[in-house]
């Protein structure tokens, strides 16, 4: 089924691990290695799902939500209270000595089930938090891999670049040792060199940099190791923009847990007219009598007391209670509101996401099948005329820089693109593709 959420399209089995563990042979220690020897998206979201603190404090919050419904639907707690008499208390049948008193609150009946409505929705409200977190650490994993992933490409494809235009070096320093071309050209080709080799330390640089970062997500040390990135290519997404505004609705978390607080709003109004009923308490009362110092005692003289107590609070105060309920009214026209501005500005979002994303989509086409293949063609050909004394050295290097350019804005634009697919999918809630596969080809 392709509109299903988001954290169950990638994540199902994962959560559903949350209480259990994982299987053997997808432990922490195995797929440490595994991390060590080569990364892969389906290992970091694993990984990251069981170990991330953001993941396990939102579960965390989800199982005391649900301890807590427990709480509120029970009875209050019976309240026992002793009380003894320095001076005791003079009766017909003997002085006063001490008494013991128990007591219940009883709630109007009705009111601890409607308690326990609006716990349960909040139970519901904490599951979905939990899930939007699995689900946005996914989307920060998958950025992150993908972002690692070009900076891994554009590495190999600046090194080979490097290697190039420093065979392109000699070729232009032995050029102009025969007078074939002029000194400007070979220094055009050595700083085109050297701009290279700055790249190359710059995307190390980087490389460090995004590693600590996904490191993080996982609550790896910084500086653990992970080996090289598996390439994987996402299927083409096979949803137009008109098809994406309605997932909005009953498969994005947030508007889910918008929708929930709506009908927790109702359940607190039905609350409020219990809290303006009365509460009823019970009790038994035990007081224990002496025996009277007096010539003629009663025949029951010394009988401790017992007693049945009955009571009920007043809920006078109808300013209070009028209080109450216009509060419960003004928080379900606050939910609705916040439902609807939600339901906008992530209609808003997608547009823009989606922009990007069909732009990157548009840019892998124009350079992997238009101005790569035409760069290459023309840096052929430049070789050739160069070599043959039909062309000159300088068109030679310039070719070969913006092949090399283009060969970075075709890795560039693939990132992009699989970024944007992360974020269009967790705005969505849904995958919006068929499952990739790691180690495809782009």
């Amino acid at each position: 089924m392709k509109h299903r959420t988001f954290v169950m399209a990638t994540l199902v089995v994962i959560i559903g691990q949350a209480a259990l563990g994982f299987p053997d042979d997808l432990s922490v220690e195995i797929l440490e290695g595994r991390l060590k020897e080569k990364v892969t998206l389906s290992d970091l979201m694993v990984y990251a799902t069981e170990t991330n603190p953001s993941v396990q404090a939102a579960r965390e919050a989800w199982k005391a939500a649900v301890e807590k419904y427990r709480v509120v639907t029970a009875y209050p707690d019976p309240q026992f209270m002793v009380t003894y008499f320095q001076e005791p208390i003079e009766t017909r049948l003997g002085p006063q000595d001490w008494n013991i008193t128990l007591s219940q609150m009883i709630p109007f009946p009705g009111k601890l089930s409607k308690a326990g409505d609006v716990m349960a929705v909040d139970t519901r409200i904490a599951r979905l938090n939990a899930d939007k977190t699995v689900r946005d650490v996914a989307v920060a994993i998958r950025e992150s891999y993908h972002e690692l992933l070009y900076i891994q490409t554009a590495r190999e494809v600046a090194a080979h670049n490097a290697a190039l235009l420093e065979e392109l070096q000699r070729m232009g320093e032995a050029a102009y040792a025969r007078d074939r071309t002029a000194f400007m050209d070979v220094v055009k080709a050595q700083s085109q060199t050297g701009q290279i080799r700055y790249d190359i330390l710059l995307l190390e640089e980087l490389e460090v940099t995004e590693k600590t970062r996904i490191n993080g997500l996982l609550n790896r040390p910084p500086e653990a190791s992970l080996g090289p990135v598996v390439r994987m290519s996402p299927a083409p997404m096979v949803f137009d923009l008109e098809a994406l505004y309605p997932m909005i609705q009953t498969q994005t978390e947030e508007i889910r847990m918008a929708d929930l607080k709506v009908e927790k709003a109702g359940f607190q109004k039905s609350l409020a007219t219990y809290e303006n009923l009365p509460e009823f308490r019970v009790g038994v009362f035990y007081a224990g009598i002496g025996h009277p110092d007096v010539a003629m005692p009663p025949p029951n003289a010394g009988d401790d007391a017992i007693g049945f107590q009955f009571g009920m609070s007043l809920p006078l105060w109808f300013d209070k209670n009028l209080g109450r309920n216009a509060q419960a009214r003004a928080e379900i026209r606050r939910s609705l509101a916040e439902k609807h501005a939600a339901v906008n500005e992530i209609s808003t979002r997608i547009r823009t996401v989606f922009f990007k994303l069909r732009n990157a989509e548009r840019l892998i086409t124009l350079y992997r099948n238009d101005l790569l293949p035409q760069a290459l063609k023309a840096l052929g050909t430049a070789e050739t005329w160069f070599r043959e004394g039909q062309g000159s050295f300088s068109d030679f290097v310039e070719t070969q820089a913006t092949v090399y350019n283009f060969q970075l804005s075709l890795a560039r634009a693939e990132a992009d693109y699989g970024k944007a697919l992360a974020n269009l999918e967790r705005l969505t809630g849904a995958s919006l593709t068929t499952q990739p596969t790691d180690g495809g080809a782009p």
